[in-house]
């Protein structure tokens, strides 16, 4: 009977170990590699868009040296009238904010700035988002009312 061999034999481990070392060794170079190419393919898609912002910023640059054009955005930007002409102006209904107003519609009503600015405040003091709640009076608490007339009083003139 024939002595039975090993399955794995000395030279396949060696050559097992050989093979892991050279994958390992190329995996970071060809993960680097894929990387530097996605970022060139950013990087080119941004000068692109660089090239492009630029080639519509030249062609702007050469309206705006044409004296026909500057009078034209005189006229309809800034509603200048040439010496000697009759020019009218037209107000439309729609833009000027009572569109809302026939359609039996209220636009909706920004608190004033000084009330947001308080809320904010608030719910920095409580730790909490500064949207306010459907009931939530905008006034100041209690505990801070007292102290601003006091320095207010402190402040002002004896007459």
């Amino acid at each position: 009977m024939a002595a039975k061999r090993p399955q794995l034999t000395g030279r396949a481990a060696i050559l097992a170990v050989v093979v892991c070392a050279i994958a390992m060794s190329l995996a970071y170079p060809v993960r680097e590699y894929v990387a530097q190419r996605r970022q060139i393919a950013q990087l080119e898609a941004q000068q692109a868009n660089a090239l492009r912002k630029l080639q519509n910023l030249e062609q702007r640059r050469r309206r705006l040296e044409d004296p026909d054009y500057i009078k034209r955005l005189a006229k309809e930007r800034l509603f200048y009238c040439e010496p000697g002409a009759d020019c009218y102006q037209v107000i439309d209904e729609e833009t000027s904010g009572t569109a809302a107003a026939k359609a039996g519609t209220k636009p909706p009503e920004r608190p004033a700035w000084y009330v947001t600015v308080w809320r904010s405040f608030e719910a920095a003091d409580k730790g909490r988002p500064a949207a306010p709640a459907a009931g939530q009076s905008p006034t100041p608490t209690a505990s801070a009312s007292p102290s601003a007339p006091a320095s207010a009083s402190a402040s002002a003139p004896a007459g």
